[in-house]
């Protein structure tokens, strides 16, 4: 008995100390997120200054943008190549593979190779996400502090999916997705010391971010009418069609990494500059078109993007985002996702209206629905895609209609076997880990 209370005492005692340390983690990952996402501003607001400018100098200014983003795109490759590779991509994949001890934490230079190479790229104009970078910086600031008082490596887990959390809701200015994000995506299982962890690093992050952030919603969305129950049967046939498309979207991306990957004869930073070249010559013509999307997302929500050009955005943005993501560079999916739910959703519900003008649709409902179902088709994480949204727009009158689309975007491809893109990018990630492995010049043995 006596044994058991000592346990219990113990117990209790690491716990109050993740409680302590969880607000550090979420202060530090906060203001990361926020230093980054300034910066990121000011990129993209140098980006299109430079592509204005650009205009006056015809032939010239068009090979001088090219260039500038190409070697952007080519330098944030080659940092994360010779410094970090770890902190290509998003970052998701590899923080989860190190929660569940198949990866080790990488080393905490990866920090700032994430924040200079995802600016670089993002920056740049690749279609690429903010929350990735900032997830794992986060992460691996509380595995930093984690190690800094030297505490165990369950305990250092609990703060590297805390700071992850943390990094996502400074993103996205939305603390409550963070947490959730934490348990349902990242450690998939409920996990009492974790929950802590988690929700005081995304309420502290918030804190501080929002002392260089602004505190309102990222979108800005006019009063909607709640769904009548006429409409509600179409948000769940909104549901399947973005499954449908989530398992395209999947298999789409799976495979355009799979061609980049056999393109390996041509050194990494040849084929970001590259991707790079793409982006800037579409940049050139389409401005509105490039980066990390959520101008895009505002006009569809608002609906003052042209509805003959919302098909024709839709396909641009959904290959650029996945050429994207197979230059190697840091950058998330969340946000170019969302880019693409909400003109699905959007092209949806004009359809709808058309097809049934007796009733009362309002597209832009189907905008804000088609954001979670196609974000839950892909990602398999509805909870955290409604919550994130809801947040992110500061409305829940399509909260109702949200769960139906999720549920059957959440169904269409789990019975069509299609795995969660997280879980295909964690195994490439291990793979390949493999195979350098296997690779690498054995070590000789150690002499007496």
């Amino acid at each position: 008995m006596a044994d058991r209370d000592i346990e219990a005492a113990d117990g209790r005692g690491g716990l109050l100390g993740l409680a302590l340390l969880s607000p550090i983690v979420g202060a530090g990952a906060g203001l990361v997120g926020a230093l980054f996402l300034l910066a990121l501003k000011r990129a993209d607001d140098g980006r299109n200054a430079l592509i204005a400018w650009a205009h006056g100098a015809h032939l010239a200014g068009f090979a001088l943008v090219v260039s500038i983003i190409a070697a952007a795109a080519a330098l944030a490759a080659g940092l994360v190549r010779r410094f970090s590779p770890a902190a290509s991509g998003s970052g998701i994949p590899q923080i989860e593979a190190a929660l569940h001890g198949e990866l080790r934490q990488a080393p905490f230079r990866l920090i700032p190779i994430k924040f200079v190479g995802g600016l670089l790229a993002i920056g740049s104009g690749l279609a690429l996400g903010r929350e990735g970078p900032s997830v794992q910086m986060g992460g691996s600031f509380g595995h930093l502090v984690g190690r800094a008082f030297r505490r165990s490596w369950p305990d250092c887990r609990v703060l590297l999916a805390a700071g992850a959390g943390a990094g996502l809701a400074t993103a996205f200015n939305a603390p409550i997705a963070g947490a959730i994000f934490v348990l349902e995506e990242l450690v998939q299982q409920f996990e009492p010391r974790i929950a802590i962890a988690a929700l005081g690093a995304s309420a502290t992050a918030i804190s501080v971010s929002r002392i260089l952030l602004s505190d309102s919603p990222d979108f800005h969305i006019d009063a909607l009418a709640h769904a009548g129950a006429a409409t509600r049967p179409l948000y769940f046939v909104l549901g399947a069609v973005a499954g449908f498309v989530a398992i395209f979207y999947n298999r789409t991306l799976l495979a355009t990494i799979a061609a980049a990957d056999r393109l390996d004869r041509w050194p990494v930073e040849v084929r970001a500059a590259a991707v790079g070249a793409a982006v800037g010559a579409l940049g050139w013509v389409l401005p509105g078109m490039i980066g990390g999307g959520d101008s895009i997302t505002q006009r569809t929500l608002a609906g003052t993007e042209a509805l003959t050009l919302v098909p024709l955005a839709f396909l641009l943005r959904f290959v650029l985002g996945n050429v994207s993501y197979a230059a190697r560079t840091p950058g998330g999916l969340f946000a170019p996702l969302l880019v693409l739910g909400a003109q699905l959703g959007l092209l949806f519900g004009v359809l709808c209206r058309l097809a049934f003008p007796a009733l009362d649709i309002q597209p832009q409902g189907f905008a804000i629905v088609g954001m979670t179902a196609l974000l839950t088709g892909v990602v398999r994480a509805p909870l955290t895609a409604i919550v994130l949204v809801v947040e992110m727009t500061a409305s829940v009158t399509m909260l109702l209609p949200m769960l139906g689309a999720c549920f059957m975007a959440m169904l269409v491809p789990t019975l069509l076997g299609d795995p969660p893109l997280y879980a295909s990018l964690r195994a490439n990630i291990l793979k390949r880990a493999r195979v350098e492995q296997s690779s690498a010049p054995a070590q000789p043995a150690p002499t007496e």
